[in-house]
């Protein structure tokens, strides 16, 4: 009678919390409930004894998803993988399983970094068994990146998409996503499968860009090897919330200021004709626009046969800056120089000795130039390539 009493009473409370003429509300009311314990995405769960009550009623009405990764010494490819995956919909609650136990593992629905088997039907992305030598481009060959993958760059090739569609509200198959996902994996994941890898950064040019040394703060968080406590549930938890704030710091960036950056360079490089006939010449509408990298992107995807040998941009004053472009991104070697005899000199001598009004400087190491006006740094622009028309030796420096 007691427990007839308590169901009853239990019912009465959460009818009163629902509007039966809304079966969603009834929904949200049960989810609730139900999913209490699971309110903070980077909340690690290990393996442990809990009240009976609580998860009896979770596994018979709504089973917990579960997530499966090694206990012990963590590192930041598991760390990163499990972020991810936290940040979806469907793991955004689930348990994090940190265990090398194979019954345990084969209870979750998902495993990453352990288990010796990458199956992604199965959803088992382990990377450390013999027979695993998989990349991004062996995976999918439209992609250049070569690096063997760690449990990271897999679960971020099978997921990265409908990651970033759920950070940044873009829909599959746009094409600023897609940009989006390779520049984070480019600059972002890939360090972290390297690392994790043993992956030398280069013996000449350098494979892959370490941008954050990401994956040894992981390692610090890890015990020490001489204290008291060797427990890692703490310092896991640590990890997974630091690169996660790392990451979605780094998507903001490429998406508020990288992507927007490009559409200014794309503009420039498609008007460059209308700013002079030779095409070599580029007027950004905003200065300070980070260009280089789009330059050279665009000018492969545009099929730009004349390379581009110029920028102009307003500086802060207001005055005008002619810029070189370099012949690379890691080189201090322009694709042309501004002219010898101005490097060094200043304003009105400036002006006197190349015959253009208005001028400021030149660099002394030839990179870049100044004029008061946009029309000086274009014809300051315009001399240099006529020059180097006449006597191609003049050229880069």
């Amino acid at each position: 009678m007691w427990l007839v009493r308590t169901i009853a009473l239990n019912l009465t409370i959460i009818t009163s919390q629902i509007n039966l003429t809304k079966p969603a509300s009834v929904l949200r009311v049960l989810h609730s409930r139900a999913s209490c314990r699971c309110l903070l995405s980077v909340d690690v769960i290990a393996p442990r004894y809990m009240s009976s009550k609580p998860k009896r009623l979770r596994t018979e009405n709504m089973p917990a998803i579960k997530i499966g990764t090694h206990n012990g010494t963590f590192h930041c490819d598991e760390v990163l993988a499990c972020f991810f995956l936290r940040q979806l919909p469907e793991y955004k609650d689930a348990e994090i399983v940190r265990t090398r136990d194979p019954k345990q593992l084969a209870e979750c629905d998902i495993v990453v970094d352990v288990g010796g088997e990458f199956d992604p039907k199965r959803h088992r992305y382990d990377h450390h068994q013999r027979t695993f030598a998989d990349s991004f481009h062996s995976l999918c060959p439209e992609k250049p990146w070569v690096t063997k993958l760690s449990s990271a760059g897999l679960i971020y090739l099978h997921f990265g998409r409908p990651l970033l569609t759920q950070l940044t509200q873009l829909k599959e198959g746009d094409r600023q996503l897609e940009m989006l996902f390779d520049k984070l994996y480019e600059n972002f994941v890939e360090e972290v499968d390297a690392v994790d890898n043993g992956i030398s950064q280069c013996d000449g040019e350098a494979r892959y860009a370490v941008s954050s040394a990401l994956s040894a703060r992981v390692g610090h968080l890890n015990p020490r090897w001489n204290s008291k406590s060797q427990d890692t549930e703490e310092g896991f938890r640590k990890a997974m919330k630091m690169v996660g704030e790392e990451f979605l710091d780094r998507l903001e960036f490429f998406q508020s200021s990288w992507l927007p950056a490009r559409a200014v360079v794309e503009e420039a490089v498609k008007g460059r004709h209308q700013i002079d006939p030779s095409g070599e010449v580029l007027v950004f509408s905003q200065g300070g626009c980070p260009w280089k990298e789009h330059l050279f992107t665009l000018e492969k995807e545009l099929n730009v046969e004349t390379p581009i040998k110029f920028i102009l941009y307003s500086d802060q004053n207001g005055q005008w800056r002619v810029q070189c472009v370099p012949a690379g991104l890691n080189t201090f070697q322009n694709r042309l120089s501004l002219l010898e005899e101005w490097r060094g000199v200043r304003d009105e001598a400036l002006s006197k000795l190349s015959g253009i009004e208005g001028c400021v400087f030149v660099h002394a190491g030839g990179f870049i130039g100044g004029n008061k006006n946009q029309e000086g740094a274009l014809e300051m622009a315009r001399r240099t390539l006529q020059a180097a028309a006449q006597s191609p030796a003049n050229g880069s420096s």
